[in-house]
């Protein structure tokens, strides 16, 4: 667990609190974390709680107590203590990777999803044009994913209008269901759709293609392994060592974060840049997976296995999210 990842957890910590009562404060977009200083306690140290107690109307240790019990459940996270006049100081686990890749494999595709926005309704107004009613009924699905009760409504006061499509395109029609949903949900609203033919290039510099084909070798990754002997990839005992692949590990360990964001902001394209990213770090580890030659399959082999396995979960749960498919063969 890196500083940008802790921050985001404080920051999570902070939007729960906000929402569930204990704090009345405008939620930061960030909080500075950093490494303890030499005789401190723990492995990382912030001054969140301080800094929010004025808004708040608090002292800054109950600040960081209501804030302490929401960071202290957080995988990754062993220990969360109060020092000094509300300091908060996390000591990390030593290795979350198993616990990671073992609980994206368990939740499978609704790994991410939660109840951040549980109790909020979020009626959305329906638009005609096509990408705006492509991006609202995105939104209203990753809405639903973090618990919001979200619909489309008529007469709404919240309506999305993202830049839309050019006149008389016929996108659906040119690049049939899944390319069309990429090249409107992948760009930001504020930024023009993708309408061209590249959007069908089965080629590395596509990265709708390279989110896809990233699933679909994780599938033949299981199909060959089971040719090899390769035996219970998703059980709980699969992930056995711990795999040097931190990008890729990041990148798991965000997607609840990225799904919860995405649907905050009304902004499906945070939840496409991070299938691309996933997808990227998942085929930088993919030659590594199975046995090469005569090499016989170790705990390794079955531990980059499960952690494959977990990135193709990703993958599949973000593009269902985003109403794209999934093929297991490209």
């Amino acid at each position: 667990m890196t500083p940008a990842d802790l921050s985001r957890t404080v920051v999570r910590a902070v939007r729960t609190a906000v929402d569930e009562g204990a704090l009345r404060v405008v939620v930061p977009e960030s909080v500075k974390v950093e490494r303890s200083r030499p005789g401190g306690q723990g492995d990382y140290a912030t001054s969140a709680a301080l800094q929010l107690a004025g808004p708040a109307g608090m002292a800054p240790r109950q600040v960081a107590e209501a804030l302490r019990a929401r960071i202290a459940r957080t995988p990754g996270i062993a220990a969360v203590e109060i020092t000094g006049p509300g300091f908060l100081n996390f000591t990390l686990a030593a290795d979350g990777s198993g616990d990671l890749v073992r609980t994206v494999l368990a939740q499978g595709l609704e790994y991410g999803h939660g109840d951040a926005l549980a109790g909020t309704d979020v009626p959305l107004g329906p638009v005609d044009e096509t990408r705006a009613a492509v991006v609202t009924h995105t939104v209203v699905t990753l809405l639903r994913s973090q618990g919001a009760r979200a619909s489309v409504v008529p007469g709404a006061p919240e309506t999305l209008r993202p830049v839309p499509l050019p006149p008389g395109d016929d996108t659906f029609a040119r690049l049939g269901s899944d390319a069309a949903r990429w090249g409107m949900l992948r760009p930001a609203a504020h930024d023009h759709p993708y309408t061209g033919e590249e959007l069908l290039a089965q080629r590395e510099s596509n990265p709708l293609f390279r989110v896809r084909y990233a699933y679909a070798r994780t599938r033949a990754l299981t199909r060959n392994a089971h040719d090899l002997g390769f035996e219970g990839a998703y059980e709980e005992a699969a992930y056995e060592e711990s795999i040097e692949a931190p990008a890729l590990l990041a990148a798991l360990a965000d997607h609840p974060a990225v799904l919860e964001a995405a649907a905050r902001h009304r902004a499906p394209d945070r939840l496409a840049r991070h299938l691309v990213t996933t997808a990227d770090a998942l085929l930088d580890l993919h030659p590594t997976v199975l046995p090469i030659g005569d090499e016989k399959p170790s705990a390794a082999h079955r531990s980059r296995l499960a952690l494959a396995e977990a990135a193709g979960t990703v993958l599949a749960g973000g593009l269902s999210l985003l109403g794209i498919s999934a093929p297991e063969f490209i």
